[in-house]
C-alpha cells in the first residue's frame, strides 16, 4: 500500500539516524520500526551490523578493555 505521510522533525530524524546505522532504505525502517512498536516484537527487530575483519578488543575481557582505554587516553593526551 502507497500512502503519504507527514513526519515530525524529531521522528524524521529518528528514522534517518536508525537508517544510516542499519543502511535499510526509508520503507524497509519505517515498515521495521512501525511492526517494532506495535507488536512489541524484539524477534522482528533488524540484527546488529556485520562488520567485516576480526575483533581487535576481546570485550568479555575487563581488565583488557580498560588497559585499551587507558592506551588511548595516555595516546590522546601524548603522554605515550
Amino acid at each position: 500500500m502507497r500512502t503519504t505521510v507527514t513526519l515530525d522533525a524529531d521522528v524524521a530524524a529518528l528514522v534517518e539516524a536508525e537508517r544510516s546505522r542499519t543502511g535499510e532504505s526509508f520503507r524497509e525502517a519505517i515498515n521495521r520500526l512501525l511492526r517494532r512498536a506495535t507488536h512489541g516484537d524484539a524477534a522482528r527487530a533488524a540484527p546488529l551490523p556485520v562488520l567485516p575483519g576480526r575483533p581487535t578488543l576481546d570485550v568479555s575481557d575487563v581488565s583488557a578493555v580498560l588497559s585499551a582505554l587507558d592506551d588511548e587516553r595516555r595516546a590522546e593526551r601524548n603522554l605515550g
